[in-house]
């Protein structure tokens, strides 16, 4: 199983590519932060994005994406600007047929830490933990998109046997009506 992780960002979106084979350990096959000028136009700032992902979603063939939901921020501007970059990476994640599968922060966190309020730094280390990575991922974007990959893969397994049993409860409750 390959997971493209995705933590968006106008200014930054960080992404990670971590995989998983049979019962073996977790392994980072690739990472990296897309950064935009400040300065730039939306409309110029959202197709770097969108290029840039497409890319190195193209680059590693992942089977799936876990794409980090946004979370609501005191600044409304800061929330449209990541509301409009979510949006251009579920465009290029759609044009790529990729199963999308979204999470919210307190999630991953509470998955990978047992905490939903675990602070940046808690996450950085437990994802160089969960990876046997050398040092602390940073900037804290890519450990963020990292952390959205390995919850995924924990937890899609379950939510793909919830749908599998919760279709055939559908079926059933179909045929008995």
């Amino acid at each position: 199983m390959k997971i493209f992780g995705i933590d968006p960002g106008l200014d930054r979106t960080g992404w990670a590519v971590v995989e998983k084979t049979g019962s073996g350990p977790l392994k980072l096959a690739a990472s990296g932060l897309i950064h935009t000028e400040k300065g730039k136009n939306l409309g110029k700032r959202l197709l770097e994005i969108f290029d840039a992902i497409t890319a190195e979603m193209r680059r590693s063939a992942p089977d799936e994406i876990s794409i980090e939901e946004a979370f609501f921020s005191k600044r409304a501007d800061t929330q449209a600007n990541t509301t409009h970059a979510r949006g251009v990476i579920l465009l290029a994640c759609e044009k790529m047929g990729l199963r999308i599968n979204a999470y919210n922060p307190k999630t991953i966190k509470a998955n990978l830490s047992g905490n939903g309020n675990a602070d940046k730094r808690q996450m950085q280390r437990i994802v160089q933990l969960l990876l046997n990575l050398k040092e602390i991922p940073k900037p804290d974007d890519v450990a963020d998109a990292m952390a959205a990959a390995v919850c995924h893969i924990r937890l899609g397994p379950f939510r793909a046997a919830m749908a599998k049993a919760g279709s055939k409860m559908r079926v059933r409750m179909k045929d008995e009506g």
